[in-house]
This record gives structure tokens, sequence and C-alpha cells, in this order.
């Protein structure tokens, strides 16, 4: 197994069936940012709690013009099913789409399953499956920008999945890097890339050089 895909590499398109009817991936995606992330099978606990999260606060996302897409290991029958319980349990419904990936097309592509994993969902246990637990962020030019992977027992933490985005959408647009346990709003760092001529036109306000490879300058804003 080659395991998930990495950083850098181009993001696999594909056709699928979802709970919002059947789309080709990159179409769907347009100019936007999208997340990934993909779940080993339906009616399971900490899956349940995610998808019911993600849906609470998909307004985020949305706000950074970043689409989001869920995937499971299981039919789209299934998957209504399960948005039943999702809403009553966790206060929200998933508000956008699902991937049926029951003959195991995507998770293969994406690297999550093994190639000789078969061809169907049916019979499958979420263990055999703990492995489809992936967030990717893929951007505008259909390229991976993040791959996290978790365990089945451990809920992901998209508020986290939010940072990056952000720091990725700085990084795009400002030639900035973000220090450890940055948050929105706080000091950058002006990549390495960028030399000082260049930085004297992109921050005219000047920056704090604590180290030549290490300039730090107040998060852009516009």
């Amino acid at each position: 197994m080659a395991g998930p895909l990495a950083i850098g590499e181009d993001a696999p398109d594909f056709e699928v069936e979802t709970t919002e009817g059947r789309i080709r991936f990159h179409d769907w995606l347009g100019s936007s940012w999208g997340v990934l992330f993909s779940h080993p099978k339906d009616f399971t606990p900490v899956c349940t709690t995610e998808l019911g999260y993600m849906a609470r606060i998909k307004p985020e996302f949305d706000k950074r013009g970043v689409k989001i897409i869920g995937l499971s290991v299981d039919p789209i029958s299934n998957h209504q099913g399960w948005a039943k319980d999702i809403e009553e349990t966790q206060g929200a419904a998933p508000n956008y789409p699902m991937i049926g990936d029951s003959e195991l097309v995507v998770s293969k592509l994406y690297g999550m399953l093994p190639a000789d994993a078969g061809t169907t969902s049916e019979g499958r246990t979420p263990v055999a499956n703990q492995t489809v637990r992936n967030v990717y962020v893929i951007g505008p030019d259909k390229k991976i920008k993040l791959v996290i992977s978790y365990p089945m027992t451990t809920g992901r933490n998209f508020d986290e999945v939010l940072r990056v985005i952000d720091s990725l959408q700085l990084t795009a647009k400002h030639k900035v890097a973000t220090p450890v346990n940055w948050k929105n709003g706080e000091d950058v760092i002006i990549v390495t890339s960028v030399s000082d001529e260049e930085a004297k036109q992109k921050f005219p306000e000047g920056w704090k050089t604590l180290k030549p490879y290490l300039r730090v300058v107040p998060q852009p804003r516009d």
C-alpha cells in the first residue's frame, strides 16, 4: 500500500454519486479551495460527532471560499439514514455532499485503502477501513495542500483545519509563513524566498529581523 497522497501531489479527479447528485470532483470544485474528509463506515460514533460539527461550522468555510465534501465507505442510501441520527444527536445534519464510496473507488484512488481491497463495502468492518480517516485540503490549482490522518478513536479538530486554511490562503496571497500555534491576526514570517529588497516593496512599514532567515512582520490585512 503506497499510503495517502502527499502534499504537492495532484488531487485525483473522479466521478461519483453523492447525497446531492452525481458530481465530477474537479468540476464541482471549480476555482474554489476544498476540504475532502473521509470516514470508514456509516453509523460510527466518532464520525457522527464530526459530521454534525462540520455542518455547524460550514459558514466559516463558506466565508473563506472553501467547499466541503465528505466520504464514507457505504452506499448513499445508508448516508440518508445516518444524516437523521446526526441531526438528532448533534443538532445539525450534513449540509454538504457526502460521497457514497461503496465500490471503494475514491478510497483506493487517494491511497487510503490498498489496490487489492476489493470492489465493495459490503461485509467490510470499520476496522477494515480504519485508514479511511483523512482530511485533505485542496487548493484552486487542484493540488493537495494538507493531509491529516486520524485514528478511529480520536475526533478530528476542524477548528485546526480552518486555522491551516487561513495560513495557506495568507501564504498564497502575501508570501508569508505562519509560526508555531499562530492564530489569525497574529504576526507572521516573511518567507525566505523573498529578498530584503522585495520585502521593502511588500512590507514598506518594515519588519523585525530576529535572524537573517527569521523576519517577523504584522499579518497583512488586505
